[in-house]
């Protein structure tokens, strides 16, 4: 039970951890957001929904300079102020947003935020195991050698998610009748963009999978769903 201990106290830290995380990302979001009042993003947000069978989708915006989109754990969509002034500004299309809606009302419909608490939980614990036992062999770099480990496992477990948050906005955008093509040409636009920072990538596409493999799984949808 003892040589168990510090795994179990790392499952333990990892669940805190998370918890305290979560409570800070509602409060910040709380206080730096409002709901999203866009009559035109609020016609297609209304097809989301009746595709999804629910009466509305509140969208909030959140007031950061960065281009993002997320799902807070409490199930919230946010776009991000910089990302909603390059709708404003005609960059980006009403369509290619409603693609970023629809992508995090995947992650939110999947489960991801609370998977991620497990396995955020489970990864805390597999690094300390990792250390007890590469460690024993490798006691100088051990502790590095099972970090790095544990973020590459962390960081396939992410790209999943992003694969099949994508797959979902697909088909919802498909049965609202918006179709695939917003999602592919927003990854294109946001590839461009980073191309003209100097290969700077915008958040949004920050640890998620190479755009390029992401608009080939959808084109390969596009083609299987006709």
């Amino acid at each position: 039970m003892l040589k168990l201990t510090p795994i179990l106290l790392a499952l333990l830290y990892g669940l805190v951890t998370y918890r305290i995380s979560a409570w800070r990302t509602a409060r910040e979001l709380d206080a730096r957001s409002t709901e999203l009042a866009d009559p035109v993003l609020k016609r297609l947000t209304d097809r989301l929904a009746a595709a999804l069978d629910l009466p509305r989708i509140r969208v909030y915006l959140y007031e950061i300079d960065p281009v993002n989109g997320l799902a807070a754990p409490d199930g919230r969509i946010f776009i991000t102020r910089g990302f909603y002034r390059k709708f404003q500004a005609g960059e980006v299309t009403a369509e290619e947003m409603s693609s970023v809606i629809a992508h995090e009302l995947g992650h939110v419909a999947l489960g991801h935020a609370k998977r991620r608490m497990v396995d955020f939980s489970g990864q805390n614990a597999l690094r300390t195991a990792m250390m007890m036992v590469i460690g024993r062999f490798v006691p100088v770099v051990g502790p590095w050698i099972a970090g790095l480990l544990t973020n590459l496992l962390a960081a396939r477990l992410s790209r999943g998610d992003e694969y099949e948050a994508d797959e979902y906005a697909a088909a919802l955008l498909t049965k609202a009748g918006v179709g695939i093509g917003p999602q592919i040409s927003l990854f294109e636009k946001l590839d461009e963009m980073t191309q003209g920072r100097g290969g700077m990538a915008p958040a949004w596409l920050m640890s998620h999978p190479k755009t390029d493999d992401r608009v080939a799984a959808l084109r390969r949808l596009e083609a299987k769903w006709g």
